[in-house]
């Protein structure tokens, strides 16, 4: 049994924030058919490879539509006859202007989930603002956090973006189940961002600074060049890594800011004795908060990581023999999706229309017109 066997999903999203939501729901057996619109011109250097783009569209299916030519728009339309969730990743306004608005949508379908994910959100004085992770990090007040540019984009894409989609489209489903309507969910990466941040926002300047960069957390560079991560935050746990390294002195200054540079020192020079894996071999029974830095290529290769079915083997036609990520949600009663490997632009475009009743000549002028691709 897969969770989410039976509820077709058509994903309008065009990029990796998009399609991570998607693929977390289609490794449970959702039904994700990638709608593919033209490539937009000027854009075609931005475009992820196909490398990057198998990784996170496996077990879906591509349909290529143009949503501008009206008989584009009726293929979509009679997909949403029968589809469970329509999720769109436009600036806002978009889809009211292509005719393909949750207002028009619902009356083809009451009980549609319509879910919207954007920077700023569908209203609000920056509704209309573009921009990126790093700029919705700005405004949460994470960056002004941390102490260094923010970690790639996996914080406002992937967590306050992907995440909380996944979250709010599971929500409106489960609403929809108890009640038989649908509902449009309304998701903003700054608004996904500050919910995660809403833990610190009571913390001071003082206090960030003196969290960032303290003995006790923190990453040490080792003997080969590598780095392990001590994250001994609790006195007991700075307590056991201080007597593991001979330095039951430094015990009582864990805290002490006086003292913080010279104690981060004294640990630089220790842990440049041993290799990143001696260390970590050494210290991974003493009770102690320690793990080391891997490159995503040693991930794959980590014997834990292999454990939990999150490094798997996959065979593709146009790649060879590759890794992928596994599905992260484990279940005591449901099996995850069978790997597929994602498709090409539209190369699922005929099979799709075939079921929607079209016919082999009906087919072909859709391809001639340049409604499909």
């Amino acid at each position: 049994m897969m969770l989410m066997e039976d509820t077709k999903i058509l994903d309008l999203s065009q990029y990796v924030l998009g399609h991570y939501a998607t693929q977390i729901m289609a490794e449970q057996g959702a039904e994700i058919i990638k709608i593919e619109q033209p490539p937009r011109p000027g854009l075609s250097g931005m475009r992820t490879s196909y490398e990057r783009e198998f990784i996170n569209n496996s077990n879906k299916v591509s349909l290529g539509l143009n949503l501008k030519t009206s008989e584009g728009r009726e293929i979509f339309y009679r997909l949403t006859e029968t589809a469970v969730v329509v999720f769109e990743g436009f600036r806002p306004g978009v889809v009211k202007r292509l005719g393909i608005d949750y207002e028009t949508l619902r009356k083809l379908n009451p009980t549609i989930v319509y879910a919207s994910l954007s920077g700023y959100g569908q209203n609000g004085a920056y509704r209309d603002l573009v921009g990126h992770d790093i700029n919705y990090v700005a405004v949460s007040g994470i960056l002004s956090m941390l102490p260094g540019m923010p970690p790639l984009n996996l914080l406002a894409d992937i967590a306050g973006g992907s995440l909380f989609s996944v979250i709010g489209i599971l929500m409106a489903l489960l609403s929809r189940e108890r009640t038989g309507v649908g509902q449009y969910v309304d998701i903003a990466m700054l608004d996904g961002v500050i919910s995660m941040a809403s833990w610190f926002t009571r913390i001071t300047e003082q206090e960030i600074a003196e969290y960032n960069g303290t003995p006790y957390c923190n990453m040490y560079k080792t003997k080969d060049n590598k780095y392990i991560t001590i994250g001994c935050i609790e006195p007991h746990f700075w307590e056991n890594l201080c007597r593991a390294v001979n330095r039951e002195d430094l015990i009582p200054y864990q805290l002490d800011e006086s003292r913080r540079d010279e104690i981060i020192g004294i640990l630089q020079d220790i842990f440049r004795t041993r290799t990143r894996y001696e260390w970590f071999d050494y210290l991974i029974d003493k009770d102690l908060c320690v793990a080391p830095v891997l490159t995503p290529n040693e991930m794959f290769s980590n014997k834990h990581v292999i454990s939990r079915g999150m490094a798997i083997d996959v065979e593709n036609s146009a790649l060879g023999r590759d890794k992928q990520t596994g599905p992260a949600l484990k279940f005591s009663n449901a099996n995850p999706q069978t790997w597929q490997p994602a498709p090409r632009r539209g190369e699922n475009t005929n099979d799709i229309l075939t079921g929607l009743n079209y016919t082999t000549e009906e087919i072909e002028r859709l391809h001639q017109i340049g409604a499909v691709s």
